[in-house]
């Protein structure tokens, strides 16, 4: 399988207002993993929240912001790469002044 980002079609999440979620690889594609991009704009925050059974891997293409990781928020900037074991609380906020996108990769796949 080959993707490109440039094809990806970018939609509203279907829960967090100010941001956008494109889907590249979803269970029915994939059951071992999910591939999605996350576009979040200034002052938005995805809550802290936690995966019960997959592993969270972000991969942060552009801007700055926060993540809630080992209890404390921590600064993040492009080219950082996150990775949340099952059961760790997490959140990511975009504290920059640019939209932030994020390449997300869960596994087991999440969507």
């Amino acid at each position: 399988m080959i993707l490109n980002l440039k094809d990806l079609q970018m939609e509203k999440h279907p829960k967090f207002k100010g941001v956008k979620i494109g889907f590249l690889v979803t269970k029915e594609k994939h059951p071992e993993l999910s591939i999605t991009v996350l576009e979040i704009d200034p002052g938005i925050e995805i809550p802290i929240h936690q995966h019960e059974k997959e592993v969270d891997s972000i991969f942060l293409l552009e801007g700055e912001g926060e993540v809630y990781l080992e209890d404390k928020w921590q600064k993040i900037k492009s080219g950082d790469v996150i990775v949340v074991s099952p059961g760790i609380r997490h959140g990511v906020k975009n504290t920059g002044s640019t939209k932030m996108r994020c390449y997300i990769v869960h596994a087991p796949a999440l969507w």
